[in-house]
């Protein structure tokens, strides 16, 4: 197992403990710190392992921070209806 994989494993630890303990804020300061690593860690595991592995793990991460990706995707669709 690369050190990518080990690293990108305890961030996914660390995300699923973050995501029990409460917040006043809905957990969006949390979710920020863990985009602002993950985003940096993917790319690592992309450099060291095969494109399945990153497709694994961008799902997993992806799980984790399911709310920011949908919103995200809303962002998306919105400024893509408005092309014209």
């Amino acid at each position: 197992m690369t050190a990518s994989l080990i690293f990108f494993l305890a961030w996914a630890a660390i995300a699923n403990l973050l995501a029990m303990i409460p917040s006043k804020d809905n957990l969006w300061t949390r979710a920020y710190i863990l985009m602002a690593l993950g985003v940096p860690l993917l790319i690592w595991v992309a450099w060291e392992n095969h494109w399945i592995t990153t497709l694994i793990c961008l799902a997993a991460a992806a799980s984790v921070l399911r709310w920011p990706m949908i919103y995200a995707w809303r962002w998306v669709k919105r400024r893509g209806g408005k092309a014209e």
